[in-house]
């Protein structure tokens, strides 16, 4: 054979031995960016996932932190309003005490004093009466 043909064979077999070198390592490589690939994608839809699921608990705990607030306060209003309610009740005691006070102090001069005097004083008038009527 020609050498300069056994050359060129030569030469295509090396080409070509050095192609089935290369395609395991573009093969390596390739798979080796797709599971990089993977990974990244993987971690930034955790993240992703993690955003999402921590704006969904705000969200929640924000909504329960309201409805616990609007309890607090309406137990809070209750609470005033029976406070009132018993504030006015101990007022009321309070003048009903210092009138029973008052009442029991020989120094004043009550209506139930004077309902029992104006009694008295009706039973003397009646009994004068009758006495002017026997004098006459």
């Amino acid at each position: 054979m020609n050498p300069s043909m056994e050359t060129g064979q030569e030469a295509s077999r090396r080409s070509r031995a050095k192609e089935r070198r290369l395609r395991p390592a573009w093969f390596l490589v390739f798979w080796v960016i797709m599971i990089a690939a993977g990974v990244t994608a993987a971690y930034y839809y955790s993240e992703h996932m993690k955003q999402s699921m921590l704006q969904e608990l705000q969200a929640q705990t924000t909504a329960h932190l309201q409805q616990v607030q609007a309890s607090y306060e309406k137990q809070i209003k209750e609470l005033d309003t029976k406070l009132l309610e018993l504030q006015s009740k101990v007022d009321s005691f309070n003048e009903l005490l210092t009138f029973t006070k008052d009442n029991t102090s020989d120094k004043t001069d009550n209506s139930n004093k004077l309902y029992t005097q104006l009694n008295e004083v009706k039973n003397q008038l009646d009994e004068l009466k009758n006495k002017m009527d026997l004098l006459k």
